[in-house]
C-alpha cells in the first residue's frame, strides 16, 4: 500500500477495510515519530540533529600515515527531554588524508553542544559526520564516555568508514 494506507482488517483487503492515513512524519534521518512507554518520542531522539553548527576549519596536511587524537574531557550537552546536563569525555581519533582539523574551530564547534538538547548517541554520530565532512580522513573514530546519570553511564563509539548496507 506504499506506506500511505493502514490496513485495519488483515483478512480483508477491500477499500472499506483500508483507511487512508497520512504517513508518519520523518526527518532527514528517516525516523518515524512514535511514542515509547517511557514518554520519550522519536522527536526527542531526533532533537539537535538539524541544528546549525559552526564550520570546522582545516589546514593542509604535510605528512602521511599518522594518527591524530583530540581529547575533550569536559564535553557537555543537554538531555532533550529533561533539560538536565550530560557530562562526558569526547575523544576524536582520525588519520588525516589531505586536511587536518584546526583545533580552535573544533573547540568552538564542540561548545555549540553545551546548550543543545541532543541524545548522547546522536552527539557522537553527529560529531563523526561533521569531522568526516570537514577533512575527509582515511578513517575516523569518535568515542563519547558519558558520566552516570541515574546510576547508568554510557559509552558510545562511532567509526568511519561506515559498514556498507542497511542496518
Amino acid at each position: 500500500m506504499g506506506g500511505r494506507y493502514y490496513l485495519i482488517n488483515n483478512s480483508c483487503k477491500c477499500l472499506r477495510c483500508v483507511l487512508a492515513v497520512p504517513p508518519r512524519p520523518r526527518n532527514r534521518y528517516n525516523l518515524s515519530m512514535r511514542t515509547q512507554k517511557t514518554g520519550y518520542t522519536d522527536t526527542h531522539a531526533a532533537a539537535g540533529l538539524d541544528a546549525k553548527f559552526p564550520a570546522i576549519d582545516t589546514w593542509a596536511n604535510q605528512f602521511r600515515c599518522y594518527e591524530v587524537v583530540v581529547d575533550d574531557p569536559e564535553f557537555t550537552s543537554v538531555c532533550p527531554k529533561t533539560g538536565l546536563p550530560d557530562f562526558g569525555h569526547l575523544t576524536i581519533r582520525y588519520m588525516p588524508r589531505k586536511q587536518c582539523l584546526e583545533l580552535k574551530s573544533l573547540k568552538e564547534y564542540l561548545f555549540t553542544y553545551r546548550n543543545l538538547g541532543i541524545f548522547q548517541e546522536n552527539v557522537v554520530n553527529r560529531v563523526l559526520d561533521d569531522v568526516v565532512k570537514a577533512c575527509n580522513p582515511v578513517w575516523a573514530r569518535v568515542t563519547g564516555d558519558f558520566r552516570p546519570r541515574g546510576g547508568i553511564s554510557t559509552v558510545v563509539e562511532a567509526s568511519w568508514p561506515r559498514p556498507k548496507g542497511k542496518l
